[in-house]
């Protein structure tokens, strides 16, 4: 499959840990607030909305927290004013780095984000940089033990995905950005299914191959930069050996 990244799946174990110590939620609020500002405070009207709330309470964000992130997107409640950014960047190894912003601060966080990819190994890129290897998709994360590949596969081809892979105990399907909705919808309608987060996010063209230190470093990369308190996510161009993935533990 072209384009395949085990960063997906590595993130999805990621993700668990730092949703058990409260550390996504910060992310998920601001996505909530954004949304709610540009499409309104209804998420039956709202589908950025929607989706940014169901993957909130994916990970177990409290009730109060949403609607306290909603109330602040729709001016009923004070709060900062995030805009996004699309940062692009080289990793080690020749790989390429797109890294999803929201930042109430553009001055404060660019400088920090250079630093995250200089002490990386890589170089924080201009406009055009990385995209042209990246496409625009939709994507949508099922746990693996709620269907099978063949069943998904049907599924959501049938709703205009174009590519379903599995990544350790997760499915990964991708849609073109027109078909997002209709997808979620599919998937979210099907008996036993329960994405785990539904986005809009960059997919690669090609995927560089990593193995050893080179693997190590890239992977090491992904991580700072998704610590980060401004990135909502971040994607890259490289597969990870198998021989890699098991000494990592990932």
């Amino acid at each position: 499959m072209a384009g395949h990244s085990h960063w997906a799946g590595i993130k999805h174990k990621k993700a668990a840990i730092d949703a058990k110590r409260g550390k996504v939620w910060s992310k998920l609020s601001r996505a909530i607030i954004v949304a709610a500002k540009m499409g309104g405070p209804d998420p039956d009207t709202n589908l950025k909305l929607r989706y940014a709330i169901n993957d909130a309470k994916a990970v177990s964000m409290p009730k109060d927290n949403i609607e306290r992130a909603i109330k602040k997107g729709s001016g009923d409640l004070d709060g900062a004013v995030y805009e996004e950014v699309v940062y692009e960047g080289a990793g080690p190894a020749g790989t390429m780095v797109m890294v999803e912003i929201l930042t109430d601060n553009r001055n404060r966080t660019a400088p920090e984000i250079r630093k995250v990819f200089e002490k990386g190994g890589g170089k924080l890129g201009t406009t055009g940089s990385a995209a042209w290897m990246f496409e625009r998709k939709g994507i949508v994360v099922v746990p693996a033990d709620q269907t099978d590949e063949e069943s998904l596969m049907e599924l959501a081809l049938e709703a205009g995905a174009d590519d379903v892979s599995r990544d350790g105990d997760v499915f990964q399907v991708t849609c073109p950005v027109d078909a997002f909705n209709d997808l979620c919808a599919a998937i979210e309608a099907a008996d036993g299914l329960e994405p785990e987060s539904q986005s809009l996010g960059y997919v690669p063209n090609d995927t560089v191959a990593l193995a050893g230190d080179d693997a190590k470093k890239a992977l090491a990369l992904m991580e700072a930069l998704d610590d980060h308190d401004d990135v909502q996510q971040a994607a890259a161009n490289f597969e990870v050996d198998e021989a890699t993935l098991a000494e990592l533990g990932a």
